[in-house]
C-alpha cells in the first residue's frame, strides 16, 4: 500500500478540501555501488582541502562563492531559518485552460486523494467541475523545504497535483544560438511528403507500447553476471553519417512504410479492412487459371 508523502488541503474560494499526496511515478533506475579493484566498497568522505583530514557533518558550514576563493558563509541553522515554512494549504489563485500550459513547465506529478470520508464529496465536486470546464487550478505549495508553483487538475478518477517550474526557470530559446531565428522556406512537395509520413504514423497514445530497452538489457546482463553466464557482446560500429537530400529522405521514408520503434516485439499490425477479401479473390483467380491450364493439357493429350 502506497504511503502519503504530504498531507494538507486545497483551498478555493471559501471551500477547503483536506487531501493527501502520493507519488504518481515509480522509476526503475538501476543503482550501482563504486568498488575498488579488490572488490571492496568505496565510500565518499568529506575531506578538508587544506588539512586533508575528514570533517564531521555537524561541523560543516555552507558557502556561496562570490569571487575566486571568497565565500559568503552560512551556518546550518541560518539556512533552516530562511527555508520556506511548510504550508499545509494549496491556495488556488486561478483556474486556467490546460492547453494554455506548455509541458515544459511540468516537473513532477502526485496523486491527490481525499484525506477522509468527509472530504470525499467536495473532492469529487472539484474534480467534476474542472473536468467539465477543462480547467486546471494554479497555486503554490511548499514540499520538502522548497516552494513550487503547482497545478491541481482532474486525472482519471480523481485529482493530480503537478509541481511546476516558475517562468524564470525556463531557458528561453533566444539563449540557444543554434536555433534559427527564421524558418527556411519549405516547398509544397516537401510539405506534402512530410504530411504523408506524419499521417502514416498517426496513432492513439498508448504508453504501455513503450519500454525502457536499456534498463531491460542492463538487468539481463546483471542476472547473467550473477549466474556467471555473461557473454561478451561486440560493440556495433555506428554507420558513417552522410548528408542526405531532404526530398530523397522524405521519399525513402514513404517507400519504407510506417515503422514504430516503440511497439512491442512480435506484435503485428492487423490487416486492413478488405485485405482478406482481396486475398481470397486473388487466390480464386489463380486456382481458376491453373484448373483451366490442366483441362487444356488433358484435351491435347487425348487428341
Amino acid at each position: 500500500m502506497a504511503r502519503a508523502i504530504w498531507s494538507g488541503s486545497i483551498s478555493f474560494g471559501l471551500v477547503t478540501i483536506p487531501v493527501k499526496a502520493y507519488s504518481a511515478i515509480r522509476q526503475h533506475d538501476v543503482h550501482f555501488h563504486l568498488l575498488a579493484p579488490d572488490g571492496s566498497r568505496v565510500h565518499n568522505q568529506r575531506v578538508s582541502e587544506k588539512s586533508g583530514r575528514p570533517v564531521e557533518y555537524s561541523k560543516l558550514k555552507k558557502g556561496y562563492e562570490t569571487s575566486k576563493g571568497k565565500y559568503a558563509v552560512f551556518e546550518q541553522d541560518e539556512l533552516k531559518e530562511l527555508a520556506p515554512s511548510s504550508t499545509k494549504t494549496i491556495d488556488i489563485d486561478e483556474f486556467v485552460a490546460l492547453d494554455d500550459i506548455d509541458p515544459i513547465y511540468f516537473e513532477r506529478t502526485y496523486h491527490l486523494a481525499p484525506a477522509d470520508d468527509a472530504a470525499a464529496r467536495a473532492y469529487a465536486l472539484l474534480a467534476s467541475v474542472m473536468e467539465e470546464r477543462q480547467r486546471v487550478g494554479i497555486g503554490k505549495v511548499v514540499m520538502r523545504e522548497k516552494q513550487y508553483l503547482a497545478a491541481v487538475r482532474p486525472f482519471g478518477k480523481g485529482l493530480a497535483l503537478s509541481t511546476m517550474l516558475f517562468a524564470d526557470e525556463i531557458v528561453p530559446q533566444s539563449d540557444i544560438g543554434d536555433i534559427p531565428d527564421r524558418r527556411p522556406r519549405i516547398s509544397d512537395r516537401e510539405r506534402k511528403l512530410a504530411e504523408q509520413i506524419v499521417e502514416s504514423l498517426e496513432s492513439k497514445w498508448k504508453p504501455e507500447r513503450y519500454h525502457d530497452d536499456y534498463e531491460l538489457e542492463l538487468r539481463k546482463r546483471i542476472k547473467a553476471k550473477q549466474q556467471g553466464k555473461l557473454e561478451t557482446v561486440a560493440e556495433e560500429e555506428a554507420p558513417p553519417a552522410r548528408v542526405v537530400d531532404l526530398m530523397e529522405a522524405l521519399q525513402a521514408s514513404l517507400d519504407r512504410g510506417p515503422k514504430r520503434s516503440g511497439a512491442r516485439r512480435g506484435s503485428r499490425t492487423a490487416p486492413r479492412t478488405g485485405s482478406k477479401e482481396k486475398s481470397k479473390r486473388s487466390t480464386a483467380r489463380t486456382t481458376k487459371r491453373a484448373t483451366s491450364r490442366r483441362s487444356t493439357t488433358r484435351s491435347r493429350r487425348a487428341s
